[in-house]
């Protein structure tokens, strides 16, 4: 049974980081290409980030510089992170990871999802 189980979310002030963690089981971790994903209310869900297999390449829609994201990988542990710098407002959402055999897949045509993690940055 595949599963993706994110976490550390929570409750931030705008201006901190914030790293979360998707936890992967019951997959070959290091042949899947894994996404970050989130979906404000009432809005579709947004691709993050996405990083591959071999963590030698990631695809982000915002270039740098200015992009506050920063996906990373460990495949020892079967993880991926999500790193957010200078959080904003508009960055509540609940984060999702997802797993893909495609990369760079930008679409939320992904094989794996776990169930999102909710993050809330107050002003």
């Amino acid at each position: 049974q595949v599963q993706l189980v994110e976490s550390g979310g929570g409750l931030v002030e705008a201006g901190d980081s914030l790293t979360l963690s998707c936890a992967v089981s019951g997959l070959t971790f290091s042949k899947y290409h894994m996404a970050w994903f989130r979906q404000a209310p009432g809005k579709e869900r947004d691709f993050v980030a996405v990083i591959n297999g071999r963590a030698s390449s990631t695809y982000y829609p915002v270039p740098a510089p200015g992009r506050r994201f920063t996906i990373s990988r460990d495949n020892a542990i079967n993880t991926v992170y999500l790193r957010i710098d200078d959080l904003k407002p508009e960055d509540t959402a609940i984060y999702y990871c997802a797993a893909s055999t495609w990369y760079p897949r930008t679409d939320p045509e992904y094989d794996y999802w776990g169930q999102g993690t909710q993050v809330t940055v107050s002003v």
